[in-house]
């Protein structure tokens, strides 16, 4: 760096007038000190170097400013030296040092002046660069922009405020002028390129808003609500129209400044999401196919297994309509037997309706309705329902009941229909490998907050290696009879109310099949 550009501005606009004023500077010290030294002037001449450093301080840098201050003393106490070396008087003294006192004076003044023009240029030039970087940003980015003087709005809101009105919309409604009159009080400032692609240059010109670029009041409404309460930002979703007259949604945000006299500038951003409104309609749409295919292949697949859940109750009227004719053929008829035997067979058919509704109501927009659903009592109507093919198998039930177990919120046929068939192919397990003890252990118990369960365990041979990873794929079964979807609907009857339904081998020997249940479902699962 030359000491020119460490004393002298080299980078300043009005660098022609601030040379002309140090040359003015320099002479005028020249001047002074000629005065002050060859001429028989009495007075404090010395103070006029002030002057020359308020002209000297236009064109200098802080540098310099003390570099010419040091001249301006050196000059000073020279021409006192030369003139009044040998006889110096107190008066003349007393004049050098307030000359010398103003010099030092205003050096400190126009330092501290200087500091505050650098401080100033430099909260200047980072303005400009913010400016710039701001621009850069609004111009370039692809979400659409602008920039709105909302100024004449929020008066005239205010001014209604003022007023008494409270509720835009109303005084809309009375006064439906109102909407064009405040779209003439909205002027566009800027708009970015993204902002003249969504709804075409003139919309996006600048000037007043255009009032055919919002095809619905509503919204618009919306927003003069929102500066009248004095909210700071505003979104939701619009329709806009663009200049070849295509409506589109788009999400807008407005971000209202704090201070009322920055309202002539205010950032509108529009985010065009008419597409994906149009693709999550349209995946909506065939969700809700999806889901009615969905409902439509389980009742295909119970549809197909209808013939195992009917068996138990068909079989067991079958059973009861045989022992009330014995009833009947005895002499004389034992009529409280027959009749016990009729209410047996009225109480079978009502479960095998309630099995063929309930598979019917799984097509229907209201499934069935969820009750409170208490596990002892559905386990001792269960058994009851399984009495007869439990005597014929000889099998044993044991219930271990946890004490004060909460009821679930289900739907109760669906729940028993799930425990009869665990119970079947546990009965059936057994008969076919010959247990010589059968024994069916149902237990209830809490293992969380959330959930109850209902274990189901046997006494037969247990699950096979081959069968485990695939126990609930439909179609797979180990019975020679048996059609393979007992227990695959069963677990989707479970799920489908935010169940679960595991198998595995117990320790102990046997089979055990654990129904996890909700007690209180959030939602009905689908």
């Amino acid at each position: 760096m030359s000491i020119a550009s460490t004393i002298l501005r080299t980078h300043d606009a009005q660098g022609g007038h601030n040379l002309a004023f140090g040359l003015i500077a320099v002479a005028l010290a020249a001047a002074v000190f000629y005065v002050d030294t060859y001429t028989d002037i009495e007075g404090a001449i010395a103070v006029l170097y002030v002057v020359t450093m308020l002209l000297a301080a236009q064109a200098t840098t802080r540098t310099g400013l003390l570099v010419i201050a040091a001249v301006c003393a050196a000059l000073a106490l020279l021409s006192y030296a030369m003139t009044h070396g040998d006889d110096a008087d107190l008066q003349e003294t007393i004049r050098l040092i307030v000359a010398l006192a103003a010099l030092f004076v205003t050096t400190m003044l126009l330092l501290k002046t200087e500091s505050a023009r650098l401080a100033l240029l430099s909260i200047n030039s980072a303005l400009k660069e913010s400016e710039a970087r701001y621009r850069s940003i609004f111009d370039r980015t692809r979400v659409a922009l602008w920039e709105r003087d909302y100024s004449k709005l929020r008066s005239y809101l205010m001014d209604l405020r003022a007023q008494g009105v409270t509720d835009i919309k109303a005084y809309a409604r009375a006064n439906p002028a109102i909407i064009d009159h405040c779209v003439g009080l909205i002027e566009v400032v800027a708009a970015n390129e993204a902002a003249r692609e969504l709804l075409g240059p003139q919309s996006s010109a600048g000037g007043a808003l255009r009032r055919s670029i919002i095809p619905g009041q509503e919204r618009f409404l919306d927003v003069l609500q929102a500066i009248m309460d004095g909210e700071r930002v505003f979104e939701d979703k619009v329709e806009v129209r663009a200049e070849n007259g295509e409506d589109k949604l788009v999400l807008l945000s407005i971000s209202f400044p704090e201070d009322p006299a920055a309202f002539h500038r205010v950032v509108v951003s529009m985010v065009d999401i008419t597409q994906r409104e149009m693709a999550l309609k349209a995946l909506a749409e065939a969700q809700a196919e999806l889901t009615m295919a969905s409902k439509a292949a389980t009742v295909g697949a119970m549809s197909a297994s209808l013939a195992h859940e009917l068996n138990q109750p068909l079989g067991a009227i079958v059973v009861n309509s045989q022992t009330l004719l014995r009833w009947l053929d005895r002499d004389p008829p034992d009529l409280a037997a027959v009749r016990r035997s009729a209410e047996r067979m009225i109480r079978d058919s009502q479960r095998a309706s309630k099995i063929i509704h309930n598979t019917r109501g799984l097509l229907s927009p209201s499934r069935n309705k969820l009750e409170n659903v208490s596990l002892d009592r559905l386990i001792d109507e269960t058994m009851a329902l399984m009495e007869h093919e439990l005597q014929r198998s000889s099998t044993t039930v044991l219930v271990d009941r946890m004490p004060d177990i909460p009821p679930v919120s289900a739907v109760k046929i669906e729940l028993q229909q799930v425990l009869i068939n665990l119970m079947t192919n546990a009965i059936q397990a057994m008969d076919e490998a010959g247990s010589p003890e059968r024994i069916i252990g149902i237990a209830t118990e809490r293992p969380d907050i959330e959930h109850v369960s209902i274990a189901v365990r046997d006494s037969g041979p247990g699950i096979t290696e081959d069968a485990k990873n695939k126990l609930f794929a439909p179609f797979f079964t180990t019975k020679a009879t048996g059609m393979g979807m007992g227990l695959s609907i069963c677990r989707s009857t479970l799920e489908a109310r935010g169940g679960r339904l595991d198998g595995t081998n117990h320790p102990e020997g046997g089979a055990i099949f654990e129904m996890r249940l909700l007690i209180k479902p959030e939602v009905e699962h689908a």
